[in-house]
């Protein structure tokens, strides 16, 4: 699969190389001993695919070794399947910086193509029931390694969703019972949690105050857990509706309910999330279902293997 809008690396921010360079230090803080034993000579090494999947993570893996004074030619563009076992690229320097490159940069191509390749598998999935709707991974994503993490669903057709809480307003539950559990207690008493009516009478409150702060420019997503919130929501000017935990039945019928009631008043989009897999998510699907967003295809996914073979020149 060849990336379908170009090179990616044109995305990255530039404060991305102070994270490798953060990563090189951790690994080598001190003393290099290795590298001693093997002193200045000049060598290459082949990268070599090891198993099944899409390669994904090239510029981190790059500036790895630019930051060591190696370079690195590629024999495969970025978003390709590879098969075990495959001579991906050539990197060339000194072995001493070669190997105490080798751990960081093998580690983030792996995991960042891991990603990519449970991305494309999980959205191959979904096309296969005829749904052109958009996959779209969460914020669950490990501390310190997160732009990595969005690039390899990017890498993969995945949707990044959110990069951070400051690029769209997304009130989950706790938001709205926190707003309604500040009424309650502005007028004396206590909201009731389990009460799906106090819960929906404060979704207009939250987001008529996510929109006085975000702007025209921030879009604004409620978690609903039903269809009453959902409409309380909607009508606020919610941007986006996100069905959280509902069956495959339930999600058909309430999506199905929304776009008809509201088809001729004002637009928003329906996200569907909670508990969704690669083999429960195409159960989810239809033509009313604008997002699937999950998980799954960057938490806790396997890797695709690598390896780095030294030779000498």
């Amino acid at each position: 699969m060849a990336l379908a809008h170009g090179d990616l690396r044109h995305l990255l921010p530039g404060n991305y190389k102070r994270f490798i360079t953060s990563w090189l230090e951790e690994d080598c803080p001190s003393l290099d001993y290795g590298g001693f034993v093997v002193g200045e000579s000049e060598g290459e090494a082949r990268l070599l695919g090891k198993s099944k999947g899409i390669v994904a993570g090239v510029p981190f893996f790059d500036e790895v070794f630019s930051q060591l004074g190696c370079t690195i030619e590629w024999h495969i563009k970025e978003g390709e399947a590879i098969t075990p076992i495959q001579h991906c690229a050539t990197v060339r320097g000194p072995i001493r910086k070669i190997l105490l490159g080798e751990r960081v940069a093998l580690n983030i191509l792996a995991r960042c193509s891991g990603i990519a390749s449970k991305s494309a598998s999980m959205l191959a999935a979904l096309r296969a029931q005829g749904w052109q709707g958009t996959l779209a991974g969460t914020r669950k994503t490990t501390p310190g390694f997160r732009l990595v993490e969005k690039y390899g669903m990017l890498a993969g057709g995945a949707d990044p969703h959110r990069h951070d809480l400051s690029s769209m307003t997304m009130l989950k539950d706790n938001h709205v019972w926190a707003c309604a559990n500040n009424r309650a207690a502005a007028d004396g008493g206590v909201a009731d949690p389990s009460s799906l009516e106090s819960i929906a009478a404060a979704i207009p409150r939250a987001v008529q105050a996510a929109k006085a702060t975000g702007g025209f420019s921030t879009k604004v997503e409620v978690e609903c857990r039903s269809v009453e919130e959902a409409n309380a929501a909607i009508g606020a000017g919610a941007d986006i509706i996100m069905l959280d935990n509902f069956t495959p039945e339930g999600v058909r019928e309430a999506a199905a309910q929304l776009k008809r009631e509201w088809a001729s008043k004002r637009p928003f989009l329906i996200e569907v999330s909670g508990g969704l897999t690669e083999e429960n998510a195409p159960a989810y699907v239809c033509a009313d279902i604008d997002i699937l967003s999950t998980s799954s295809i960057h938490q806790g996914t396997g890797i695709v293997d690598f390896s780095l073979k030294v030779s000498l020149r």
